[in-house]
């Protein structure tokens, strides 16, 4: 893939692509694993099989260098807030390149991506690179979908159901580096966990003590 955004000047330092999101429960991870392996198959699409079930909150590009600073801010916030509980139920789409299931609940993890914004310059490489937050929050199926492999899978999909409900105790910050050809194409490697931040629902004093220690 190719970033034109990002100035020839800045491919001499080390990059990483990073997703911080929730991750199902065990049980559902696997039930939406089938789905999406069944998806695969039917529709010819080997992107659907290979990613794992997740519910993205923010993507952004960073310098490896932020990377600690990130995680100290993240943790903090993860600390204050609490677990919830998140329902999903059927199929929706985003005309005309992705399938996805529902999210019931989207009130709570609208909230998170909320109290995710203040630390936003810490997720910003540069004027042209903000973090993309997701404000309609869903679990993808498949995406990048060409127009036959849309109009014939919603077709189905639209009419098929699912069920599936787990408590959201933590987030997840998922990386990967970024090579940089001379040609400015930008060859990405696979996501790696960096850490798992847990919802512990502390006070708010405790949250401005540790965000100042």
């Amino acid at each position: 893939m190719n970033n034109p955004l990002i100035e020839k000047d800045l491919y001499k330092y080390a990059f990483n692509e990073y997703l911080l999101v929730l991750k199902p429960n065990e049980n559902l991870y696997e039930k939406i694993l089938l789905v999406k392996e069944e998806f695969s198959k039917k529709y010819k699409i080997l992107s659907a099989k290979h990613s794992y079930p997740h519910i993205t909150l923010v993507n952004f590009l960073q310098f490896k260098m932020m990377e600690n600073r990130l995680v100290n801010r993240l943790n903090t916030i993860a600390a204050g807030y609490r677990p919830f509980s998140i329902s999903l139920k059927n199929y929706g789409s985003f005309p005309s390149h992705t399938i996805f299931v529902n999210i019931e609940s989207k009130q709570q993890v609208q909230n998170l991506v909320k109290e995710l914004k203040p630390a936003q310059q810490l997720m910003t490489l540069n004027k042209d690179n903000k973090p993309h937050f997701f404000n309609d929050p869903h679990l993808t199926i498949a995406r990048k979908l060409l127009p036959w492999q849309y109009e014939q899978s919603w077709n189905e999909y639209s009419h098929r159901h699912f069920t599936g409900h787990f408590m959201a105790e933590n987030m997840v910050l998922l990386r990967r580096p970024l090579a940089f050809r001379e040609d400015g194409d930008i060859i990405p490697g696979k996501y790696k966990i960096v850490m798992q931040f847990k919802f512990m629902n502390l006070p708010v004093i405790t949250k401005q003590g540790e965000l100042f220690s």
